[in-house]
């Protein structure tokens, strides 16, 4: 820690994770003094760098944000916030500017106007990349360069927050596990911008550490939670034995790759849209042909061929490192657990239900992404609410109230026990009898303490609000509840709420804790 006293740190607005959504708050709170924690070294393990997409950003001459919108709002299939969405596609293009001013090296042509890509269910080519196939590792170079030269932020690394303290229902501080134990952070103000849930799952794209802890904060913390039965899934993962595992970009479809199978059957070619139909439509065709006994494979050999290691750099070495040539072979794939569209029920500033608790970024729900999150919105919903959170706590006084805290015992956290029920029950099919099961299997991790009790509480809370969603919509299928219903609600849940439904197994009136946003 450079021989930082963290007694010094106390009131500075924490920060906790430090993937886009977080950094990108720290620098817009910048020249105001914030604390950011990062449970690994800076730009390692955040789910940002690994992002092979881009930023969807209205930025072409034949494109502008009400197309965007238009495009975001069919994806999110009923379930969207309209002036979310309007507020994050009008802001995307400065976002996008932020960026470069951060020190992004965006892909240019010889006119230095940005190169923009064609993604699934986008109406336009409105994708900014860098480096090709590495825009997420490009984009965490670059805040992790200016985090370092910002001297107002101070990175903790080697701390992981464990839980949050609150004084009458205000956050006051953060225990975090360090290098020499637990540790207190008086704060009250704290953000949750902790990523993903994918390490629940035995198949994700995602970070093995990606395990909804900061979920798991804001939850035991007494926040809400909103929406956590939608989980999209990547059509297009490489198929081998790596964990997690290595994603083959939708930007490949968008080049005109193509799926088929051992035949060399095109067997989405009557599907709406083929290849380039939304996520949860692809996964889905995916999945059943799977399911039917048949191999898939992303063929990319005709539109690419020798291009394909130029285009996708990163994606080429993956393959290669597996065995397989994309330029003269197709690539076999499954679907992987890849983005969460639920989490921290949060406003349009970033605010929680819990007063000085802000989440940003996959941890969070803003209702830019309802049902289904459209491709490469999820890079610039971080960017844009980045500055909206930075700009809503530096106009919200610190009314830190310090009391003394009996910090507990750092119990590792492990997720292992969870992922095989949540892999069953919370796949890209779902039904109710296998729900049932998953909630009676979690509740005991729970009420137990131990190393998979977090873990537990996330996936139990998932599992209610997919049992209480009797419907197929977006990213959630039912195979009992295969229609979609009329009225588009929304699930939002707190932990207490969670536990109770999960000690009553009927879950009598489930469908009782969905209600309208």
């Amino acid at each position: 820690m450079n021989g930082i006293d963290l007694r010094d740190l106390g009131g500075r607005p924490v920060i906790v994770g430090a993937g886009l959504a977080g950094l990108a708050t720290a620098l817009h709170l910048s020249p105001a003094p914030v604390v950011v924690l990062s449970k690994a070294p800076l730009g390692q393990e955040a789910s940002s760098g690994w992002a092979q997409g881009g930023l969807a950003a209205a930025m072409g001459a034949d494109d502008d944000p009400e197309l965007h919108r238009a495009d975001t709002l069919a994806a999110g299939d009923g379930l969207c916030d309209p002036e979310i969405v309007g507020k994050v596609v009008s802001a995307a293009p400065r976002a996008v500017e932020d960026l470069a001013r951060f020190g992004v090296r965006f892909d240019r042509g010889p006119d230095g106007a940005l190169l923009l890509g064609l993604e699934a269910a986008h109406s336009r080519r409105r994708i900014v990349h860098a480096e090709g196939d590495a825009t997420g590792r490009e984009i965490m170079r670059a805040l992790v360069a200016a985090v370092r030269r910002t001297p107002s932020i101070t990175v903790l690394e080697g701390f992981e927050a464990r839980r949050l303290v609150t004084d009458d229902g205000a956050v006051s501080g953060v225990v975090a596990s360090g290098p020499s134990g637990p540790v207190l952070l008086a704060a009250g103000r704290v953000v949750v911008a902790t990523g993903s849930i994918g390490g629940l799952y035995d198949d994700a794209t995602t970070p093995l550490g990606s395990i909804g802890q900061g979920l798991a904060l804001a939850a035991r913390a007494g926040a809400a939670l909103r929406d956590l039965e939608f989980v999209q899934f990547h059509p297009t993962a490489l198929d081998g034995a790596n964990r997690p595992m290595r994603l083959v970009s939708e930007a490949v479809r968008g080049e005109g790759a193509i799926l088929i199978d051992e035949t060399d059957r095109r067997f989405l070619a009557g599907v709406p849209g083929a290849e380039l139909a939304p996520r949860d439509v692809v996964a889905r065709a995916v999945a059943a042909h799977l399911a039917q006994g048949h191999r898939v494979y992303l063929d990319a050999r005709g539109a690419l061929g020798g291009r394909f290691a130029r285009r996708f750099p990163g994606i080429d070495a993956s393959c290669k490192a597996a065995g397989i040539d994309p330029s003269r072979q197709p690539i076999p794939i499954r679907p992987a657990v890849h983005y969460h569209m639920g989490g921290i029920a949060v406003d349009g500033e970033g605010r929680s239900s819990v007063s000085g608790l802000w989440a940003c970024g996959e941890a969070a729900s803003t209702g830019l992404h309802g049902a289904n999150r459209l491709a490469s919105n999820s890079l610039i919903e971080a960017a844009v609410f980045g500055r909206c959170v930075a700009e809503s706590i530096a106009g919200t006084a610190d009314r830190l109230r310090p009391r003394p805290v009996s910090l507990p015992t750092a119990a590792r956290v492990d997720a292992s026990a969870v992922r095989p029920i949540v892999s069953r029950a919370l796949g890209v099919s779902r039904d109710g009898e296998t729900l049932r099961d998953a909630v009676a299997a979690l509740l005991p991790f729970i009420e137990c303490p131990g190393p998979a009790s977090d873990p537990a509480a996330i996936a139990l809370m998932m599992a209610v609000s997919a049992l209480a969603r009797e419907e197929s919509r977006g990213a959630h299928f039912r195979s009992d509840f295969p229609d979609r219903n009329s009225r588009a609600v929304h699930t939002r849940l707190t932990l207490e709420q969670a536990l109770a439904a999960a000690r009553n197994l009927a879950l009598e009136p489930a469908a009782s804790l969905a209600r309208s946003a």
